[in-house]
């Protein structure tokens, strides 16, 4: 290319921004003064397409205006088409859901005039992302409705629809139907060989059990997410699971960890070609480094990572997203300067942004942050309201998590049920099958048998009689016990399913009639019910395990009671079968009960170790005390009793050191298997 050709294709490139804002004004002219429906449609038509990507105002506001000449024209196809394209904007964006709503509804109470089956079936789609925002049990119903409109050349929008019900699903605790989801979304991905779309059905999955608190379930997910992402030469997707595996060890409050990940993600985002990686990724890898190093007093680094992601961000940017996380990241990093002033302004702009996006998690940091900087401010009023409203949230988010961590140990336990039913009726069927074969063998085997038992019955007949009266009193304890458990499941399955429900239901009336009082009481017996329920039947056992199960019950006690708890805790997970922890974790349970109840102490410790052979478990608390001898024998005492007959289950030993006002020693000794 010659020296002139250069220059001329340089002046053209820098002709065409003026020459695209004058085509625009020229269509806005003929928009106003043409008389003629059609010719209005093709100006607009034209706006729209120039403005889409830079001018989300415009590009509303012509898209509105081309929907509702088209529809004055009886051209429905055309206003839903356009309607399907400026729906994102709308809803995202412009954050005006409702008015999607009543748009959508317009065009599909015309329907009928709608002979392509995918714009039905995006309309649906369209109005289930708008409904995402404010009922999601109705957005289910809009993605199950797209799925039933489209066609078989429609899949690719099929399996969108089966993605986003997953997600849905998932906000909603409803963890079956999500997986179901998921899973579909997955087949059809796959179907189409579109295997990014894979990935983000695998992705849905694992932020299902992040968003529930699962964060070992998480990580699990997040290392096969990582190997799939690697074999599909996907590695720009590294960055977010990187980063969202930073956020919970976040939430868990791992410093170290938290920031390992979040510069795996950085990495990451090097380690691609440029402009594989969105801009709102890196972003929000780049504000957290901020906010991390700006925390740790490190500005040098946290001004280099502000300088770049002031980079990646377009200073007129509408998105709100990137708004509320360059805002967060210049407040922190103000903060740390000491310029308070300057820092309030940027929180206040975060906190404006996310309560557009209604992100519950990001209002919650937005008032934290706002708290911290009054305080150092010496604005202890707002400091304190700005803290209300970020506990506020914190309990709302903590009570909607601990719902749907309910609803997902039910799941698991109505699942397990299933599975072993059907396992059941398929071991009658094979042992069935192969007693019909081996019938005139078997025959011959119980007549020789028949014999050696009798033989058998007579020499061992005397001790047999010594011995019969403290098996059946030890089998009797045993299967009391397991039919003790069985039954609390049971309970808590009731009370949870029946009297929770009704609960429930009870304070949706108190609401609608605005009565608070009453509203409070019942939200107190939910919460009694659901204490109740988790006391019942250690859910927590089957996906946290033994060791987390016990640490979780400690910690509850000494938040929620005025005893001072502390704990020595070794992990003795998988060293004892599924019956052993249950009892295991009854004991301790039972044991902390007792001294919440009758030990009048201010301050209790667990300690359990693993030894080589056997875990040793120690109970010890500073309360009143009792004579042994004469609580084993009181027929009202249960409790000691209860405690032996559990740690015979383990086969263990069990020692109690106990003095009138000197404390209880409470020692106990279980074999590993």
């Amino acid at each position: 290319m010659t020296r002139l050709q250069v220059l001329i294709v340089s002046a053209l490139f820098l002709w065409c921004p003026s020459l695209k804002a004058q085509d625009i004004e020229a269509y806005k002219k003929q928009v106003e003064s043409s008389s003629n429906p059609q010719e209005k449609l093709t100006a607009m038509d034209s706006i729209i397409k120039w403005t889409r990507r830079v001018d989300p105002d415009t590009f509303s506001e012509y898209s509105l205006a081309y929907i509702e000449l088209a529809k004055e024209m009886d051209s429905i196809e055309a206003a839903a088409r356009k309607l399907i394209n400026v729906s994102y904007t709308l809803t995202n964006i412009k954050n005006e859901p409702h008015k999607v709503l009543t748009l959508i509804d317009g065009i599909l109470a015309r329907k009928y005039k709608i002979k392509d089956s995918y714009i039905v079936g995006s309309l649906h789609l369209k109005r289930g992302a708008a409904n995402y925002r404010l009922d999601l049990e109705q957005a289910v119903k809009d993605y199950q409705n797209a799925i039933d409109n489209y066609s078989a050349k429609d899949s690719l929008y099929v399996a969108d629809a089966h993605l986003f019900s997953g997600q849905a699903y998932s906000n909603l605790g409803k963890f079956v139907p999500a997986g179901e989801s998921y899973k579909k979304a997955y087949e059809y991905f796959e179907s189409l060989k579109d295997y990014e779309y894979m990935y983000y059905a695998r992705q849905g999955v694992t932020a299902m059990f992040s968003m529930n608190g699962f964060y070992k379930k998480a990580k699990e997910e997040r290392e096969k997410n990582i190997e799939k992402i690697k074999e599909l030469n996907l590695e720009h997707h590294l960055v977010t699971t990187y980063y969202n595996q930073a956020l919970d060890y976040q939430k868990q409050g791992n410093k170290q960890l938290y920031l390992e990940n979040l510069l795996k993600a950085e990495d990451a985002i090097y380690a691609v070609p440029e402009g594989k990686v969105n801009n709102t990724n890196k972003i929000y890898v780049y504000a957290n480094l901020v906010e991390y190093y700006a925390d740790a007093n490190i500005m040098g680094k946290a001004q280099a990572y502000l300088e770049m992601l002031e980079e990646n961000i377009d200073p007129g940017t509408e998105d709100l997203v990137n708004i509320s996380m360059h805002n967060f990241a210049k407040a922190n990093y103000h903060f740390a300067l000491g310029e308070f002033s300057t820092a309030l302004k940027h929180a206040n702009k975060k906190l404006e942004a996310a309560e557009k996006l209604k992100f519950e998690e990001d209002i919650m940091s937005a008032h934290k942050l706002l708290s911290k900087i009054y305080a150092e401010n010496d604005d202890y009023k707002n400091a304190y309201a700005s803290k209300k409203k970020y506990n506020d949230i914190k309990d709302s988010i903590f009570n909607k998590t601990t719902s749907n961590t309910l609803a997902y140990y039910q799941t698991l336990y109505e699942t397990e049920k299933k599975e072993n039913e059907l396992i059941e009726k398929n071991t009658s069927i094979q042992l069935l099958e192969k007693d019909n074969e081996s019938a005139k063998r078997r025959s011959l085997y119980v007549s020789i048998l028949l014999v050696s038992i009798f033989g058998m019955v007579i020499l061992y007949r005397n001790r047999m009689r010594i011995n019969n009266k403290k098996l059946l009193q030890e089998k009797f304890s045993q299967e009391l016990l397991v039919s003790q458990e069985e039954e609390r499941k049971r309970i808590s399955k009731d009370l949870h399913d029946g009297l929770g429900q009704r609960l429930l239901l009870i304070k949706n009336k108190v609401i609608k009639n605005e009565d608070p009082e009453t509203k409070a009481l019942v939200e107190t017996a939910i919460e009694e019910v659901r204490g109740i329920s988790r006391n019942l039947h250690p859910f927590q056992l089957q996906e946290l395990g033994i060791t987390k199960a016990i640490e979780t019950t400690i910690d509850q006690i000494d938040e929620n009671t005025t005893l001072f708890i502390s704990s020595e805790i070794d992990n003795i997970d998988n060293l004892f079968n599924k019956k052993q922890e249950v009892n295991l974790y009854r004991i301790v349970q039972e044991s902390l009960s007792n001294i919440l109840k009758h030990a009048k102490a201010e301050a209790g410790k667990v300690v359990i170790k693993r030894e080589t052979q056997s875990v040793k478990l120690v109970i010890r608390d500073n309360g009143i005390g009792f004579d042994f001898s004469q609580k084993l024998q009181n027929r009202r005492s249960l409790g000691l009793k209860t405690l032996l007959e559990r740690t015979k289950f383990l086969k263990g030993h069990m020692r109690i050191n106990s003095k009138k006002n000197h404390g209880t020693i409470l020692e106990f000794q279980f074999p590993i298997a």
